[in-house]
């Protein structure tokens, strides 16, 4: 009983060196966002949710599936990409977003955001955990102005690698 409690111990003690060589998978990702600002989008008209799509065509984006409050999509994780400490990737650079004061500890991440374009102005933070290499969850909060309206948004995110190639996805920028 004793080598078994020290085994699991070992175990544990290496849990987060694990983390910290390999925080991410390379490969293609399915990622689902929940929100209360997703429940609305069924009842935006469509000729507003084609603007929508060609404004984030715009900024290289593909408007995901979005059903019962959730958008689901799928990305490419570059092994490039997968060696960052810090999963910035997630938010840099998308729809006009920076990320500053990111870091991570063990398996945890956490960055600030501000977004600046067109449409809206704000900013927020992003926070989450990967349980394993192939799968994460996590959080947003964001105070935003959106074509003139103030509107506070928070997110859920999780993560699953779905598989090592990611012929149907081309890699996020």
């Amino acid at each position: 009983m004793d080598k078994v409690v020290l085994l699991v111990g070992l175990y544990l003690g290496l849990l987060p060196s694990v983390f910290a060589e390999s925080v991410i998978r390379p490969g293609l990702w399915e990622v689902t966002t929940k929100s209360d600002l997703l429940q609305l989008v069924p009842h935006v008209p469509a000729e507003q949710m084609q603007q929508i799509t060609r404004l984030a065509k715009q900024y290289g984006l593909e408007v995901p599936q979005i059903s019962n409050g959730a958008a689901n999509s799928k990305m490419c994780i570059t092994p490039e990409m997968a060696k960052q400490e810090v999963p910035s990737y997630f938010f840099e650079g998308q729809t006009g977003c920076t990320v500053k004061n990111a870091s991570r500890t063990g398996n945890r991440y956490q960055m600030e955001l501000t977004c600046s374009n067109a449409q809206f102005k704000g900013e927020g933070y992003a926070e989450g955990v990967f349980m394993t290499p192939e799968s994460f969850s996590g959080q947003a909060e964001f105070d935003s102005v959106i074509q003139g309206s103030p509107i506070v948004a928070h997110a859920e995110t999780s993560g699953r690698w779905v598989g090592e190639h990611c012929d149907v996805v081309t890699p996020i920028r």
